[in-house]
């Protein structure tokens, strides 16, 4: 993701904020009951077309037509960035939850056709169209979201607004910004905030390098969407990880989504990995992640 990239990352304060107050009172709403279980933590890459996991992450030898088979077994989520390039037929989406285990939850992205148009697709059929896909992941969907792009600025919050209240009540969704100014100017950040609370709307909260505005830490649903952008497993990615792990089981939210990208992708099994032995360790939330495949059985001499 080049979205925040900086040319030496080590140099970088990495620290999560300060929580903000408004947080309080909606962890209070949101927060699940020790009755209910632990919180679902769902971790995931943003695609399952790499070659390179394959002897390690996949089985040897393993087709390019059966990677979304063995990224179920090892994910238990995808950040679906295929759908913000085109809007999937019905039959498309039932052989992708076909090939998933029944615990794997789609985050699917709103298609570019809606979310980088002025009016966010206000007076086009591509969102009816869109919301018609993802009521065919059924139980395997798990929380769409919509990436504002670079130019859409604070001065759009009515946009936005319009563009939630079509939005079904019902179908999660998460509200990624980016422009600075949504963050410039704190009661700004917060209109935007009592917003997307309002509607149950997740804030999409990236931790980057070069934009540490992004990473906001506001909880504004019964949910939480997490970017998070590794250096190539330096030693500070672990350092974040790791502060991410205790921050999600604080926040205790019902339902959380985590998505380790690292460059070109390559690394994001790793990552996954350790960021779910540290959860598992912490014993505090339900979760699974990737494990090396170990290959065929060795056969006994004895």
């Amino acid at each position: 993701m080049k979205f925040g990239k900086v040319a030496d990352p080590s140099r970088v304060e990495f620290h999560l904020p300060v929580e903000p107050l408004a947080n309080a009172r909606r962890l209070e709403r949101y927060e699940i009951d020790p009755s209910e279980g632990l919180p679902r933590i769902y971790v995931g890459a943003t695609g399952w077309s790499m070659k390179e996991w394959v002897g390690k992450w996949y089985p040897e030898k393993t087709k390019a037509s059966d990677y979304l088979r063995h990224y179920g077994k090892q994910f238990n989520t995808i950040e679906l960035n295929t759908t913000h390039y085109r809007i999937p037929d019905l039959d498309l989406v039932d052989r992708w939850c076909a090939a998933v285990p029944d615990d794997f939850r789609f985050c699917p992205k709103v298609p570019q056709s809606i979310s980088h148009r002025n009016d966010l697709g206000q007076h086009q059929d591509a969102l009816p169209r869109f919301v018609r896909s993802l009521d065919r992941f059924g139980e395997k969907l798990g929380c769409a979201f919509v990436q504002l792009p670079p130019y859409f600025d604070a001065a759009r919050l009515e946009v936005l607004e319009a563009f939630l209240d079509r939005w079904p009540g019902l179908l999660p969704l998460a509200v990624e910004v980016r422009h600075p100014s949504w963050f410039q100017d704190p009661f700004t950040t917060e209109r935007l905030m009592d917003l997307l609370a309002a509607n149950g709307v997740a804030a999409v909260i990236t931790d980057v390098a070069g934009r540490r505005d992004v990473l906001h830490g506001y909880v504004t649903a019964p949910r939480s969407m997490v970017r998070f952008v590794g250096n190539g497993l330096i030693n500070s990615d672990y350092r974040r990880l790791e502060d991410w792990a205790h921050k999600l089981s604080e926040w205790n939210l019902p339902e959380n989504y985590f998505f380790p990208h690292q460059p070109d992708n390559i690394l994001a099994p790793e990552a996954a990995a350790w960021f779910v032995d540290h959860l598992h360790a912490q014993g505090q939330s339900e979760t699974r992640g990737p494990q090396p495949d170990a290959g065929p059985p060795q056969m006994s001499l004895f």
